[in-house]
Order: C-alpha cells, then sequence, then structure tokens
C-alpha cells in the first residue's frame, strides 16, 4: 500500500479570530484561508473589518483569541518580522513609493534585508513581469503615473520573493480603464506561482480573477465561497453594503 501523500498546508489561516479595539469588538470569530498559489479576494464596505483583517495577518495587531497561521505555523504572537521572514508581503493602500527615489531604489527597498548580490534572480523576474520598470528605472518613483507607480508597488514586494501577497485596495484612486490594468497585473502575479490575498471593495472586478472570495460585514463573515458562486449570489450586494 502507497503511503498518502501528507497534506500541505494552506499558505494563510484566520482561525477564529476576536479582535478589539478598546471595549470595541471589531473582527468576530473571523475566519480565511489562502491556499498554495491561490487569488482569494476579501471584500467588505467602509467599517466592515478589512483593514484590521489585514493588520491582523501582518501582526500590527492582536487578535483577543483565536489564531493566525502562515504555512502551517501559529505566527500569533509572533512580530511582524518573523511574519515577513516567513515570506509574508504587502502592497499597501495608495501603494506608498519613496517618491524622490528612483524606480530601481524602490526595487531594492523591497529586499534590503538580502546582499545586492543574491537580488539577480528577483530583478530578472520582476522586469520579465513588468517589462515598463527595465526601461524607466532611472525615473523617480514620484514623477510615475498611477498605473505605474502600482507595478513598482508590486514588484517592490515580489523582491523579497513572497509566497503570500496581501494586496490592500489595489483600485483606490486609479482611473477606471487603470483599474482594469491593474487587475490584469494581479492576474499575471499570482499566475506565476505567487498565493495572494487581494483586499477590496470593488467587487465585480475582483471576484472576476479571483478563485475564491469572503465577504465581511461589520466583522462578520457574512458570505464565502467560489468566486463565479459569489458573482452570481443575489445576497452579495445587500451583505456587502451592509445592509
Amino acid at each position: 500500500m502507497s503511503a498518502s501523500t501528507p497534506e500541505v498546508a494552506p499558505l494563510l489561516q484566520l482561525e477564529a479570530i476576536n479582535t478589539y479595539y478598546g471595549q470595541i469588538h471589531i473582527l468576530q470569530d473571523s475566519h480565511l484561508v489562502v491556499g498554495e498559489g491561490e487569488l482569494v479576494c476579501l471584500l467588505g464596505g467602509n467599517a466592515s473589518g478589512k483593514s484590521t483583517t489585514l493588520k491582523t495577518i501582518l501582526g500590527l495587531v492582536r487578535p483577543r483569541s483565536g489564531r493566525v497561521l502562515l504555512g502551517g505555523e501559529d505566527v500569533t504572537r509572533m512580530p511582524t518580522a518573523h511574519r515577513i521572514r516567513r515570506g509574508l508581503a504587502i502592497v499597501p493602500e495608495n501603494r506608498r513609493l519613496f517618491g524622490p527615489m528612483t524606480v530601481l531604489q524602490n526595487l531594492e527597498m523591497g529586499a534590503y534585508l538580502r546582499p545586492r548580490s543574491d537580488l539577480k534572480n528577483e530583478f530578472e523576474r520582476v522586469y520579465s513581469l513588468f517589462p515598463l520598470l527595465y526601461e524607466r528605472r532611472s525615473q523617480l518613483a514620484g514623477t510615475l503615473s498611477g498605473g505605474e507607480q502600482q507595478m513598482v508597488a508590486m514588484g517592490r514586494a515580489l523582491m523579497s520573493r513572497p509566497k503570500l501577497l496581501l494586496m490592500d485596495e489595489p483600485s483606490m484612486g486609479l482611473a477606471p480603464v487603470l483599474v482594469e490594468r491593474s487587475f490584469e497585473i494581479i492576474q499575471q502575479v499570482n499566475q506565476a506561482g505567487v498565493g495572494m490575498l487581494v483586499v477590496e471593495q470593488n467587487a465585480n472586478v475582483s471576484l472576476s480573477i479571483a478563485d475564491r472570495g469572503y465577504v465581511l460585514s461589520t466583522g462578520r463573515v457574512v458570505l464565502e465561497g467560489r468566486a463565479a458562486d459569489l458573482l452570481e449570489n443575489e445576497d452579495l450586494r445587500k451583505a456587502y453594503l451592509g445592509r
């Protein structure tokens, strides 16, 4: 009898997370899973708990109860730096680039913990995904368009060779035509083998490229399932708007 293949732990698991700010109960028994190579979106309106979920994953907020697991390791009490070393990276809301620095310097900042001599493969990978960044490598990041800045922000995060990439509101502040391009890029990065959790208010666009989705409303997961099923779900708009 052949031995069964050991199960691979998901990249990320949130188990029964309860988070408070003072006396205010923000996340209530919240749960979420991102598997190897998956693209998962987390949807919700303002004050639904999306930002707190990201901060909990990153270790910036510590839950009162529940567990955060990265690749099967319980990191609930571990600092952010440990989680980054375990393969976590984030593209923050509004991209947060170093405007007075060049594109190349911004990319290097994504791998500041590693020797410059080790980065050849990472640069090749980023430039193959975003050829424009190679052309613009000497340009100041602050002079790029919104869509180009999004590429730099994603490239910077990929320089740390993450297993799981968190995206915080990637469509925010972008013109509609750039939103579409931005999500094409997200899909491209995911297809290159990076697991992703995309936190978004734009349900239609994010569900159209995701494998699965979760909908948060006032700190609770009120809907979850395959992205294609959620797109068809009549309750999605109601739950999503918290009504």
